[in-house]
């Protein structure tokens, strides 16, 4: 579980003096985050595991140079999708996260009924499945937004880009997510074709 920013802090200065203890505290804080967001963006278990291990080496080591005002976080995350982003060995291996993303429930106040659970079941299907098909550097600004919930500020200082740049890479992947989902399902243009393809 994620701690606060103070904690992040005492670690980090800890970190940087040799304490590997400190930083020890930093990966589990942030192992899952980390792993999940290489996931989305490989489709890979194995690779996104090798991914986020190698990001918290090159974190590590990268210490010295960690501006302490900055939060820890989003410089984490932009070693993560850099480093997902550069692996070169291909992966194929979607079977996994398309059944993550399919087992996903649609919270409610309200049980919803056998039909609503059925229909929200297949939305995700399409979607995860359409998801998948996207070229990976799209597949890391959705994850990023909409799974790890960055907001642009947070999303731009992940993927090194001005704050309107990472807007209309945004727009650019909810497009083509969008092109992909209609030319499956044009019945669900409803579900996705109004709020930024939400």
């Amino acid at each position: 579980m994620e701690g606060g920013p103070l904690d992040d802090e005492l670690f980090i200065a800890r970190a940087r003096t040799g304490d590997q203890n400190a930083f020890a505290k930093l990966v589990r804080r942030y192992q899952e985050v980390a792993f999940r967001t290489a996931y989305v963006i490989l489709a890979d278990p194995d690779g996104a595991a090798d991914t986020a291990q190698e990001a918290f080496i090159k974190a590590f080591r990268a210490l010295p140079d960690f501006d302490p005002k900055r939060p820890f976080k989003p410089w984490l995350l932009r070693i993560v999708v850099n480093e997902a982003l550069n692996l070169k060995k291909p992966t194929r291996r979607r079977r996994e996260l398309a059944l993550r993303l399919r087992e996903a429930t649609v919270r409610g106040d309200a049980a919803p009924s056998p039909e609503a659970t059925v229909l929200a079941r297949e939305r995700l299907r399409v979607l995860a499945d359409a998801l998948l098909e996207l070229p990976a550097a799209d597949r890391a600004v959705v994850a990023l937004r909409y799974f790890q919930n960055l907001g642009e500020a947070e999303l731009a200082e992940v993927l090194g880009f001005p704050r309107g740049t990472v807007k209309s890479r945004l727009h650019q992947a909810l497009g083509r997510l969008r092109e992909i989902v209609l030319g499956r399902q044009p019945g669900l243009r409803w579900v996705y074709g109004q709020n930024g393809g939400r």
